[in-house]
Order: C-alpha cells, then structure tokens, then sequence
C-alpha cells in the first residue's frame, strides 16, 4: 500500500453545501471517499458506513441531507456531523466516519490517502 494525492474538483466546481466523491488508486479495491463543502471549509471522510461497512451514497456524489446540514446514509438513515463525522442519529451513536487528509491549495481540493481500501 502506498499513499498518494489526488485532486478531487475545484473549490468553486463544488455547491455550498456540496459533495464529491473521489477514488484513490486502481483496482479491484481502490480507496473511496467523499468531500464535504461548508463555505470556505472542507472536510474529507471514507466512504464507508460505520453501522453496516458499506458506501454511504446510492447515487454518486449524494451524501447530503436535503437541506445540506448533515451527512447521511441512504442505506439506514444514519446522520453524521458534517464537521467531526460523529454519528448523531441513527443505528451508530457514539461512532464516527474515518477523515481523510484534505487540502484547498491553488483554488482546488486535494485529498491524500492510501491507494487500497482500509478495513
């Protein structure tokens, strides 16, 4: 396993609030996550659901609630905090999303990360 940078869109590609995922390495298990945009902020987490170990999103870069203020998981309706991915309602109180590496640099959103699936 190696880690590596990958930019995921420019800041202002990306709706406020908005998601986009993003895949690092190739494969048969490349390491998939998401951003979040609030304002100026963003956040990166895996895209994997601490309940039930699978992608948070059915549709792609769907990771929202409808009004933009929280993480959800379309499979059970668990809802995390945007800024901390602690779960706040739902079948996983007390755990949280795992955050990956995240960085504006020059106007775009780069992540880092490894290039195979962490479990």
């Amino acid at each position: 396993m190696s880690w590596q940078e990958v930019r995921v869109c420019g800041l202002d590609e990306l709706d406020d609030p908005g998601s986009r995922e993003f895949r690092i390495g190739d494969g048969d298990w490349p390491f998939k996550g998401f951003v979040v945009r609030e304002a100026n902020t963003v956040v990166a987490y895996q895209n994997v659901c601490p309940h039930a170990g699978h992608p948070l999103n059915w549709q792609p870069d769907r990771f929202l609630t409808k009004d933009g203020t929280q993480i959800i998981c379309a499979s059970h309706g668990a809802v995390f905090d945007i800024a901390n991915g602690e779960c706040v309602a739902g079948p996983c109180p007390g755990r949280a999303l795992k955050p990956v590496d995240v960085e504006i640099r020059d106007g775009a959103i780069y992540v880092s990360g490894p290039d195979t699936l962490l479990r």
